[in-house]
């Protein structure tokens, strides 16, 4: 009888051992699934919907092709693509079922009249593009090898006019996750697609706070108001000491310095590239959270970027100078913060091998002049392949890029040869990051470096 006893008293503790590791193992789970609803808070320093490069824009429209966390060509609203006579003509089949935000669907001529419209507002490298069937089709003079990669940027987003063009809100119309619910010159509101092809986001909404400056984007994010800020590479180091949680992207952009004054001879450009001093540029300006460089390519990439010197040298800049006094120069940046204290710092490096240069900030809506003597601004450094990579840097550049490069040896023969002309000075590979707050669950960085929300559910979500 006591043996019973002790027997049922055992398996009851036993049980009760068991169901109480079952409930911890449900609740340790349900905090961990992902939770629909809630509204992300973000806050930045420009305009959300600055073309091409603003946060609005990915989260609206979607591409033919994506990159994926790697920077691997995916698809997104074509399924396939092939291409014939050597790169020259390409064809995208398109996915069935998707519709824009507005109900219509999407079809091959919506697709080309969204890259025309595209192609308006920059240089494409097609020389045309086509509706054949439920297909889109390329076409050119010259091969794009990398052309399923171009079509993932955000310059060649797919995205539909409205009718109402005296309604801003409702002039962005695209088959992303989020469709446009208000705008205006401080904010962007956007709400979840519930019929997009990819599924619905988990979040209900995502609000997007303009202009704001760094320090106060911080302040919020430290007190609940935002979910997730900018931080700049200049500023990661401050920011972990402030206790910020803080994700770095892989370097995802090359700052580069372009050089267009016609007047300048080999030798003048030679020796501008011999004075910029890197060193400084990346111990004080950008705090050691930069790569340099002096190739394109990083050389996570290629492995052969160490073939490039990147030490200043002025006393042979002043000899391959030899005595000419250049023109005046003007330097303009694309940035701000740390951009325009690089091109400050660049303009005193020039000084002192002889060339006069004048920092002139950007126009309005950041505009520059293609004929302002120097540029400084930075350049994607996404696009899967380092060759696929190098002919977009190339082709941004204003060259035409080679065929298909076969081998790292052909990428690195390709790269000098270009570099040895001294109309592009590379300087440093950048990072991307961003503070966010404790409540965001699954947040990942695109190959773009920037916050992947249309994956993201926040803890306190009902």
């Amino acid at each position: 009888m006591f043996r019973l006893s002790a027997f049922s008293s055992l398996s009851s503790n036993r049980a009760m051992v068991l169901c109480v590791l079952v409930m911890l193992t449900a609740t340790a789970h349900a905090r961990t699934r992902p939770h629909y609803g809630g509204t992300i808070r973000i806050e930045v320093e420009g305009d959300p919907l600055q073309k091409p490069d603003g946060i609005a824009w990915r989260l609206m429209l979607d591409g033919l092709t994506r990159k994926d966390s790697e920077g691997a060509v995916r698809p997104s609203l074509a399924t396939r693509w092939t291409s014939e006579d050597n790169d020259h003509r390409w064809q995208f089949w398109l996915r069935p079922g998707v519709s824009f935000h507005n109900g219509h669907p999407l079809n091959a001529l919506a697709v080309v009249t969204s890259l025309e419209e595209s192609c308006r507002a920059a240089a494409c490298p097609w020389s045309a593009v086509r509706v054949l069937g439920q297909s889109v089709v390329f076409t050119s003079d010259n091969p794009i090898p990398d052309l399923p990669s171009l079509l993932s940027e955000n310059g060649f987003l797919i995205q539909q006019k409205s009718l109402a063009e005296d309604n801003a809100a409702a002039t962005v119309i695209g088959t992303g996750p989020f469709r446009m619910k208000d705008s205006n010159n401080s904010a962007v509101q956007l709400e979840a697609n519930d019929d997009c092809w990819q599924g619905r986001p988990f979040v209900d909404a995502i609000e997007i706070e303009a202009h704001r400056p760094t320090r106060d984007q911080w302040m919020d994010l430290s007190l609940g108001k935002a979910d997730v800020a900018e931080v700049r590479p200049s500023d990661i180091r401050q920011a972990r000491q402030q206790r910020l949680n803080v994700i770095i992207s892989p370097e995802v952009a090359l700052l580069a310095l372009e050089v267009h004054n016609t007047e300048l001879t080999p030798q003048l450009r030679a020796a501008l590239a011999l004075s910029v001093d890197r060193a400084a540029l990346y111990q004080f300006i950008f705090q050691k959270q930069a790569e340099v460089t002096a190739s394109l390519l990083p050389d996570s990439l290629s492995g052969y970027s160490f073939l490039f010197p990147i030490d200043r040298d002025l006393t042979r800049a002043q000899s391959l100078r030899g005595g000419i006094t250049p023109p005046p120069l003007a330097l303009a940046y694309d940035g701000t913060g740390p951009i325009q204290l690089a091109a400050e710092r660049l303009a005193l490096n020039l000084h002192d091998a002889g060339f006069a240069v004048r920092v002139i900030p950007p126009g309005p809506n950041g505009y520059i002049s293609p004929r302002t003597d120097l540029i400084l601004r930075p350049f994607p450094l996404t696009g899967g392949t380092p060759s696929d990579i190098l002919d977009e840097l190339l082709r941004r550049f204003g060259q035409t890029a080679p065929a298909k490069l076969p081998d790292a040896a052909a990428t690195y023969k390709s790269e000098h040869d270009f570099l040895d002309q001294h109309t592009v000075i590379p300087l440093l590979d950048l990072p991307r990051a961003w503070a966010v707050s404790g409540r965001m669950r699954d947040l990942r960085l695109t190959a773009e470096g920037v916050p992947d929300l249309a994956n993201v559910s926040l803890e306190d979500a009902k």
